[in-house]
């Protein structure tokens, strides 16, 4: 394994489980985050950058359009109200550029509006959704995201 927790996925893609790989594009990638919520996604550049301002104008393009395609395909799938889009990139191993595209439900306790929504990462493993649920969602996620795709 490398240093870079994205780079290592992304050098085995084909061997990743299906929540690992919802999307798969040119530049980017997206993964169901290991979490207590469905539906929370993982945006990850296929490349090791660790800042916006390294995209080239094909990754940022596709940025927006995946960002897009996922936000609409998350209220299609799991009936958020909105979605939160984060960037922070700032843990060591995980400094690699991702954004966090989080399904805001729209009978989220106000206690996790907004940044507290955050708070659900450190739940523990017990509480997660269970990897099965995570592929079943992916495959329906990743299904719509490519019906999005194809209508811009």
């Amino acid at each position: 394994m490398t240093e870079c927790f994205n780079c290592d996925q992304g050098g085995r893609l084909v061997a990743l489980p299906p929540r690992d790989r919802v999307y798969v594009g040119a530049h980017w990638r997206i993964a169901h985050a290991w979490i207590a919520l469905p539906g929370w996604l993982v945006l990850i550049s296929r490349r090791h950058v660790t800042g916006l301002g390294e995209l080239s104008p094909l990754e940022a393009a596709e940025l927006g359009q995946v960002l897009r395609a996922a936000s609409t395909s998350l209220g299609a799938v799991v009936g958020c109200a909105k979605t939160y889009v984060v960037l922070y990139a700032e843990v060591a191993g995980f400094d690699h550029l991702h954004f966090h595209v989080v399904p805001r439900m729209p009978d989220l306790d106000p206690t996790y509006r907004g940044g507290g929504i955050f708070h659900l990462l450190k739940r523990p493993e017990a509480e997660w959704v269970p990897a099965a649920e995570r592929d079943r969602l992916a495959a329906l996620i990743g299904d719509q995201m490519m019906q999005e795709l194809s209508r811009s």
